[in-house]
């Protein structure tokens, strides 16, 4: 008779346990789904309850389960893996959508940096067709949910140029807050432009659609050139339109402490 081959056993996912904090090789299966961008931690957690993920051909609904990255992870009968996380700071310039693609084949902001990244990367929000100055683009899934969910609170800060100069009337109504057809809007913050007269620096922290050209109009003027310079404490200073620039360790670590991924006396990502 001959004998039945053996089927080699793929490992089953390994419990996290004390032992295992601090080691290199493993990471918690959330973390590892975030990293692969199909969605937050909080939602994998969520994926991992109902069934939804395999580990090495083993379904799994605990939550203290860790891989590792040779591991087979399959999420919604999809086999992922995990990127290298990277982080670009973009000076978008006019005429430029805020998508991965456009069916009128018009420039994207991936157009303007795929080709020397290599990687694959999203945008973090959007910004107008003619909309200009700060976009982040990254492929690190969990840090763009939270900076893009409302309650985090982050900053945006904008320059508007209006046809002419805002009256203290104007300005006040900004801060006080305006009726727009979505709800009441107001301003965290509203200066005047140092060297523009007919410029203002208004920061908001909701991100409504064409929020900061409706509260303008609301106030009986209009946007005549809109440009984000702020975003999550980030800025384009020294940064010429159309050009890009990897986020540095330190920014990338302020960015994750004020959404709460990383304890402020966190010295690793």
């Amino acid at each position: 008779m001959k004998k039945k081959p053996n089927k080699k056993k793929l490992p089953k996912p390994k419990q996290e346990t004390k032992a295992d904090a601090g080691t290199n090789d493993i990471i918690r299966l959330n973390k590892y789904i975030a990293s692969a961008g199909v969605c937050s931690r909080r939602e994998a957690d969520k994926l991992i309850e109902d069934g939804k993920v395999q580990v090495n051909g083993n379904i799994v609904t605990s939550l203290g389960i860790k891989v590792k990255e040779s591991d087979n992870v399959v999420v919604d009968g999809k086999q992922i893996n995990p990127e290298k996380h990277i982080y670009v700071l973009l000076n978008k310039p006019k005429n430029t959508i805020s998508t991965t693609s456009d069916e009128k084949d018009r420039q994207t902001v991936i157009d303007l940096i795929e080709d020397a990244t290599g990687r694959r990367v999203y945008p973090v929000g959007r910004l107008d067709r003619n909309t200009t100055g700060l976009i982040l683009l990254t492929n690190d899934g969990e840090l763009a949910h939270r900076l893009m969910h409302p309650s985090y609170k982050v900053r945006k800060v904008y320059q508007v140029e209006t046809p002419h100069i805002l009256t203290d009337e104007q300005l006040t109504a900004l801060r006080q807050g305006v009726e727009l057809e979505d709800g009441p809007a107001r301003a965290y913050k509203v200066d005047r432009h140092p060297v523009l007269a007919n410029a203002i620096r208004m920061s908001i922290i909701e991100g409504r659609n064409h929020q900061v050209k409706r509260m303008i109009e609301a106030i009986g003027s209009e946007v005549i050139n809109l440009k984000r310079i702020i975003y999550a404490g980030l800025t384009i200073d020294g940064l010429r339109t159309g050009r890009w620039r990897y986020l540095n360790r330190k920014e990338v670590l302020e960015m994750r402490q004020l959404v709460k991924l990383l304890d402020k006396k966190t010295l690793k990502l």
